[in-house]
């Protein structure tokens, strides 16, 4: 599904160039679960945007679903990620004024979904999240868990190939935070693929492998003996 090929990102501001990748190459097979783990500043966040099509490479290759993304216009690489990908944001990132039910419908409407076929995949979603009974409420009436939940609910309900995850439990206390880690779970073993932005030990026991960044670069990458 993923393969990158000796990808570096560099950011400049002004005369100050800051490398913030260096010859990363991983590989992720559909179905698997990747947790990526380092110190602030290593570059995590910057490989998820990468493999999200929101950032690019300035050197090295990167192949989604066998698409080499350098090739790829700005259209055809949102075509890509507005098809295949959801966003788990550790802030949530809902729209205060919209419902549970329209948070979670967003990503259908961008899709073009009709608007039966959207209230009928979001009524599955929201059943199977356990959030059916708070579905016309606003995000702000709801607690850090439930907001999170609605968050997975969104990023999945368009059945995306791959979910990308940055500290999805950073902003909750460690009951809803292994909340949100089994309903993750429990999608990569439907067949989800999930790379996962960490920094915590317990959340990456979920994954299959974990990937350790520093300085922007993959020092060395174990598979979980957890799992």
């Amino acid at each position: 599904m993923i393969v990158t090929e000796g990808i570096k990102k560099i950011f400049q501001a002004g005369d100050v160039e800051t490398i913030a990748l260096r010859n990363v190459s991983l590989t992720v097979e559909t179905g698997d679960f990747v947790a990526v783990m380092g110190p602030s500043g290593c570059g995590k966040t910057t490989l998820l945007n990468i493999l999200g099509l929101i950032d690019q490479a300035n050197a090295g290759e990167y192949y989604f679903l066998g698409h080499q993304v350098s090739r790829l216009s700005d259209k055809q690489k949102a075509k890509l990620r507005k098809e295949n990908i959801g966003f788990v944001f550790q802030n949530f990132n809902l729209i205060d004024e919209l419902t549970v039910h329209e948070n979670i419908e967003l990503p259908l409407i961008y899709l073009g979904w009709k608007k039966k076929s959207r209230k009928q995949r979001v009524g599955e979603i929201i059943e199977k999240m356990e959030i059916s009974h708070r579905k016309n409420l606003f995000p702000l009436q709801l607690s850090g868990g439930q907001q999170q939940r609605v968050a997975v609910a969104r990023a999945v309900v368009a059945n995306p190939a791959l979910i990308l995850a940055d500290e999805p439990t950073g902003n909750l206390d460690s009951m809803h935070g292994e909340e949100v880690m089994n309903l993750l779970n429990d999608l990569n073993k439907e067949g989800t693929t999930i790379v996962m932005v960490t920094h915590s030990r317990r959340d990456a026991s979920y994954s299959h492998r974990i990937i350790n960044l520093f300085d922007g670069q993959i020092i060395n990458e174990n598979l979980n003996k957890l799992m």
